[in-house]
């Protein structure tokens, strides 16, 4: 079933441009296929290839890559061109938001700009805008799928018979646990407090002097993940920000700049865009703070008295989590740890955590315990320490088509979307001229 769900992902999504290495400059590049007036060049197939191998390292062996890759693209291009032609609609604020998630997530990858621009073989700026390009291009096919599929449904017979079909291709049920986190960093010097505070300072009047903030963002912000682009943050849905930041930024009038803002990441300047009720446009300056020096020992005094309080039942774990915990995300969720920022999944296989945070779990044996507070030293960014709390654990099982039914339903109307959407695609190729060379 997983080399299946691999091969599904190839279709349409493996190999965003955004993470493509540089292209070979001794291969003499060519046309690959033609989609319309569109062409596809070979360079872009071998980068996929390269990129699919390396994150999926089973693939090593698939002489069918590059034509399986290949295929997706033109299947890309041409819904795409569907979808531009039926006026299929997005959110672009949505989009806005999305694309400074992913390439500070992207940035974050390199020790520094000039490191990610190198490797990557473009500047901030461009790959940034491809990144946007690769969410948006996503976002209308998944929206034209949902569009095709629409009224689709599956009865219990067609399930049963998805289920005889596919059986010896469905993995048992792996376990799942429910997680929820208290995560402090370490506290700041008042002489680090007092050196970005000057710093920012002298942004500040550099402002009130008539500079221009965009330009004063890419001379001297320390968000990697904005300053390239003048400050901007796109546009950010409420209980996104911290709190500090949202409320400052929500009291502003459009084109106003605020005071002088202090998070856990430094001092800000913040200038409101434009406001909608319930999301703003933004762009800020960062002053951060040096850490390097940071003080672990009330970070972990606190967490061992909220845990006792916790297990003592004098306070609950998620208003803990909500009044102390510095991750923005799991805090505003009670502390729950989520599925790839999915609201209604807080169920997930330990064996998707990183081998120091599965033993930890491994720790926690009945639901309600919480762990000690444990030092965390992630791959990117600073260290910290925080506590754990198992909420739920459901033990891995062979898999039972009836006490698995809602599950088997769903990849069952999976299936029969997909066959429904690919017939389509299949459709669509016949009226849309496409040309394929040999790969």
């Amino acid at each position: 079933m997983k080399k299946v769900l691999i091969k599904a992902a190839l279709l349409l999504f493996l190999g965003s441009s955004f993470l493509q290495a540089p292209v070979i400059a001794e291969v003499v590049d060519r046309i690959a296929a033609v989609v319309g007036h569109e062409a596809i060049f070979k360079s872009e197939i071998d980068t996929k290839v390269l990129m699919a191998r390396m994150q999926y390292p089973e693939l090593a062996t698939d002489k069918g890559l590059a034509r399986s890759i290949l295929d997706g693209m033109i299947d890309q291009k041409l819904i795409l061109a569907k979808a531009k032609i039926d006026s299929v609609s997005i959110d672009e604020n949505s989009i806005d938001g999305m694309t400074n998630d992913r390439f500070r997530q992207l940035s974050a990858r390199f020790a520094s700009k000039a490191e990610m621009e190198s490797r990557l073989g473009k500047s901030s700026a461009a790959i940034r805008e491809e990144v946007r390009k690769d969410l948006r291009n996503q976002e209308l096919i998944d929206k034209f799928r949902r569009k095709k599929s629409a009224g689709i449904t599956v009865t219990y017979d067609e399930v049963m018979a998805f289920y005889t079909a596919n059986r010896n291709n469905i993995s048992d049920i792996p376990e799942e646990v429910s997680v929820s986190q208290i995560l402090k960093y370490a506290g700041v010097s008042e002489e680090s407090k007092s050196l970005a505070r000057a710093a920012i300072e002298r942004v500040r009047k550099e402002l009130q002097g008539g500079a221009d903030f965009a330009a004063l963002a890419r001379k001297y912000s320390q968000d990697p993940g904005s300053a390239d682009s003048g400050g901007d943050l796109g546009f950010v849905q409420k209980g996104e920000l911290i709190k500090s930041f949202e409320d400052t930024a929500y009291a502003l009038k459009e084109g106003q700049v605020s005071d002088v803002v202090e998070t856990r990441y430094g001092f800000h300047l913040i200038q409101l865009l434009s406001k909608e009720t319930n999301s703003i446009h933004v762009r800020h300056i960062l002053i951060g703070f040096n850490r390097a020096t940071g003080d672990f020992t009330g970070v972990i005094k606190l967490l061992n008295a909220v845990r006792a309080d916790v297990l003592s039942g004098k306070v609950t774990f998620a208003d803990m989590a909500r009044k102390y915990s510095d991750d923005p995300t799991s805090s505003s969720m009670g502390g729950t740890i989520l599925v790839s920022g999915s609201s209604s999944k807080p169920l997930f296989p330990p064996t998707s955590l990183r081998p120091q945070l599965q033993q930890i779990i491994r720790g926690l044996k009945n639901p309600e315990d919480i762990s000690e507070p444990q030092k965390i030293e992630p791959p990117q960014g600073e260290p910290f320490y925080a506590i754990f709390r198992l909420n739920e654990r459901v033990a891995g099982h062979p898999f039972n088509p009836e006490k698995d039914y809602s599950l088997l339903e769903e990849q069952a109307l999976d299936a029969k979307n997909a066959t429904h959407f690919n017939a389509w695609v299949q459709q669509l190729r016949k009226e849309v001229y496409v040309y394929i060379s040999d790969i």
